[in-house]
């Protein structure tokens, strides 16, 4: 896919300064998009949307088609009558950061009564929007009926994984589980009006974002969580053993961050099973996901050519070792099966020419991220020098410090090499890596929201392998001032990314 040259920011949606304790799809999403217009940024990345699971992390979700009910705005719901405006007059502020267990505790108790409040009176109280309900759930019912069961039965066993599941439904046994789905049919149907109102709350956002010719880049993490509706559904498609547990698990061998790897823990693929059903459910993933985004970053690529094997009995990822992915045979499946793909190759990390031949098969934007480039002349490749058209060039992403936190913690001969390619930055390296970034000849150029605030460590959304503290910042309310918006749009003027990535269209 050839990007027209343009550029973004990166800012998770949890991320917004909303009512309700956690960003969502209500007024600060808009006031974001009205930011990026004046700004003349025609790319909005944001992480994955599904429903998190244990830690919180967007890529560690409870389902790999289903959309966070955590990020419904109550404030829209209330607009459209859906629950009363005295119910929510405690939200939690704009200000500070998310403190996920209060937000689940007294968000989603509203949530789901708005959700009762538009079954019981939907039909007629807005019969044309209670039969786009009905069409969504036909529409969707190939993930969706079985992801509401699944977050039905996850909340009553309490669990947080369905391996400890009573023995009938853990295996999904044919009549204990759908006498279990038709005793729960009205819990399984506020789950399905939650994803309808996700699905029309994000839909509206994309639509005004479009008007300004703003493109969602979206994410897709390769791998899914084990305690997911897609594990639980098809785990003939995993690496599972006789009682259904992981026998080998992802992650990235030793390096020089870490001494030890990473161990992600998410079972892996049986890709052979996959190749059996024609790469079935890849095809659908896939699907779902152009339906969300109009750009889909994926996450990992190095692993679809090869990937880091971990027996699921060891602790790190010292012990694994590196088998061969789909590689070919899954892209011409998906192009196949869904068309021309608007995707890109997170293709950080240890990349090895096969890596690249696969991307570059498939004419796939990379990425490099100029905060790796200042350490030796290894990792010159993510200096604008190096770059190619095909290439989206970042300040920093969501799993590095931020910039200003770098280079705060940087040794003194990466702050000497950044200050011999740039020029001095008197202490504050972010807006003159986002002035490289953008006047590379990367036909996509893209800031973290905390980049263009020069916030420090303390705004660092996520530090892998940390269990806890992660995924929490939020932006500061008022803090998309003009003077950001002008030297953004100053920036995009003199760079000539003043553009529609897609479409090539100028503004």
């Amino acid at each position: 896919m050839k990007l027209a040259r343009s550029s973004g920011v990166l800012l998770h949606v949890t991320s917004l300064p909303s009512l309700g304790g956690i960003g969502d799809l209500g007024p600060a999403a808009y006031e974001f998009v009205e930011f990026l217009a004046n700004a003349k940024q025609h790319v909005w990345q944001v992480l994955p949307l599904g429903p998190t699971g244990f830690g919180n992390s967007p890529y560690a979700s409870t389902s790999a088609f289903a959309g966070n009910p955590l990020l419904i705005s109550l404030e829209l719901l209330r607009d459209w009558g859906w629950i009363a405006s005295d119910r929510i007059a405690d939200l939690a502020g704009p200000s500070g950061y998310v403190d996920f267990d209060a937000v689940e505790r007294n968000k989603l108790p509203l949530l789901v009564e708005a959700a009762r409040n538009f079954l019981d009176r939907g039909p007629t109280a807005w019969p044309d929007l209670f039969d786009s309900f009905i069409h969504f759930c036909r529409a969707q019912a190939s993930w969706l009926d079985d992801y509401a069961f699944y977050a039905v039965l996850r909340a009553e066993f309490g669990t947080g994984a369905w391996t400890e599941w009573p023995e009938p439904l853990k295996r999904r046994l044919a009549k204990p589980t759908a006498e279990a789905r038709k005793e729960r049919q009205p819990q399984i149907a506020v789950e399905q009006a939650l994803q309808f109102a996700f699905s029309l709350q994000w839909n509206l956002l994309r639509e005004a974002a479009a008007r300004s010719a703003i493109r969602i880049l979206g994410d897709v993490a390769i791998f899914v969580n084990m305690d997911s509706a897609d594990i639980w559904v098809h785990p003939e498609l995993f690496e599972l053993d006789a009682d259904l547990r992981p026998t080998r698990v992802a992650g990235v061998p030793p390096d020089y961050f870490s001494p030890t790897g990473q161990r992600w823990g998410n079972p892996l693929y049986r890709w052979d099973e996959a190749a059996r059903t024609n790469y079935r459910w890849w095809i659908d993933r896939i699907r779902r996901a152009i339906e969300l985004y109009d750009i889909v970053r994926l996450d990992h690529f190095r692993g679809f050519e090869a990937y880091w094997a971990i027996p699921a009995a060891e602790e790190t990822a010292v012990n694994g070792q590196w088998i061969k992915g789909p590689g070919v045979e899954l892209f011409q499946y998906l192009t196949g099966g869904l068309g021309h793909l608007p995707l890109v190759a997170e293709d950080l990390g240890v990349i090895t020419p096969e890596v690249d031949a696969l991307r570059l098969k498939f004419d796939l934007p990379g990425m490099k991220v100029l905060q790796f480039g200042f350490g030796d002349k290894g990792a010159h490749m993510h200096l604008p020098h190096r770059y190619d058209s095909q290439t989206v060039a970042y300040t920093g992403t969501h799993d590095n410090n931020t910039t200003q936190g770098w280079w705060q913690q940087a040794p003194e001969h990466e702050k000497a090499a950044v200050e011999a390619y740039l020029g001095p930055v008197n202490g504050y390296p972010s807006w003159p890596l986002i002035r490289a970034a953008n006047s590379s000849v990367a036909s996509l150029a893209i800031a973290p929201a905390q980049d263009l605030l020069s916030l420090g460590a303390e705004a660092r959304m996520n530090t892998p392998s940390v269990a806890a503290g992660n995924w929490s910042w939020r932006a500061p309310v008022g803090c998309w001032s003009n003077e950001i918006a002008w030297s953004l749009a100053t920036l995009a003027d003199a760079a000539d990314r003043d553009n529609d990535p897609l479409t090539g269209a100028g503004e």
